[in-house]
């Protein structure tokens, strides 16, 4: 990218984890370079974040080709979840459209370690499927707007911990916690224990932030459901740290 222009160059980063903070300060801390993070509006109270912030969606990929465009932005950073695959198809779609440089950012999935009982499925109505099999008391962490996959199971007891509200449909028998993170494994551990927890049930995120429940179930050996990651769309390859994903658009940090 030439920053050689009459006008300072654009990044645009797709937010939804907290990495999408990093390239935004780095970004926005760097003289010439406009950063804007697009975020999806599905928390209310999102933290601060360096540069400019617009909420709300772009209508598919063809209204985020259209956003690019118009705003001359030169560089796209895809910052959302790993299982917002939706938005990442349009991204590359949108990239791919207008010719603009774009990366994925996503941070490494989880690995199971020594005494962990995971059951890998692809999908939250696999994981569903599976709980008549093993547990009666589930911890459920799949996100607020997944509740759905499993509301048929109206034997099961779901603890859930949230703090917007939850989403209906949801199981019958479910009690919401509300609560705000970062949580200890010491936290996890007395949640599971206090609540007679016989099952986890989990996406692989791959955050740091969250990763303590799983190894509160490692020490009270505890089974846990962990539902993989969608797949990237063809020809798109993620890149794990914020360097790396700036170097990739010709970014680099000083």
């Amino acid at each position: 990218m030439s920053y050689a222009r009459r006008y300072a160059p654009h990044v645009l980063i797709l937010g939804g984890t907290a990495e999408a903070r990093e390239p935004a300060a780095a970004l926005a801390a760097r003289p010439g370079v406009r950063v804007t993070t697009s975020l999806a509006g599905r928390v209310a109270r999102p933290g601060a974040l360096a540069g400019d912030v617009r909420v709300g969606g772009f209508g598919a990929a063809e209204g985020l080709a259209r956003w690019l465009h118009e705003q001359h932005v030169d560089a796209l950073v895809d910052a959302t979840h790993p299982f917002a695959e939706t938005i990442t198809a349009n991204a590359a779609r949108a990239a791919a459209a207008t010719g603009v440089p774009a990366v994925v950012l996503r941070r490494p999935g989880w690995r199971p370690g020594p005494g962990d009982r995971w059951h890998l499925v692809d999908s939250l109505h696999a994981a569903a499927d599976l709980l008549p099999r093993c547990a009666s008391r589930v911890f459920l962490t799949t996100g607020r707007t997944s509740l759905a996959a499993f509301a048929h199971l109206r034997d099961r007891h779901f603890v859930v911990r949230s703090v917007e509200l939850s989403e209906p449909p949801m199981p019958p028998h479910t009690g919401v916690l509300p609560a705000r993170g970062p949580f200890t494994a010491a936290d996890e551990s007395a949640l599971l224990r206090e609540h007679c927890v016989d099952v986890l049930v989990t996406k692989d995120s791959g955050a740091e932030a969250t990763a303590a429940k799983l190894m509160a179930a490692r020490e009270l050996a505890l089974p846990v459901v962990v539902v993989r990651r969608p797949s990237l769309p063809d020809g798109v390859a993620p890149v794990p740290d914020v360097a790396g994903a700036l170097a990739r658009l010709g970014l680099n940090l000083p």
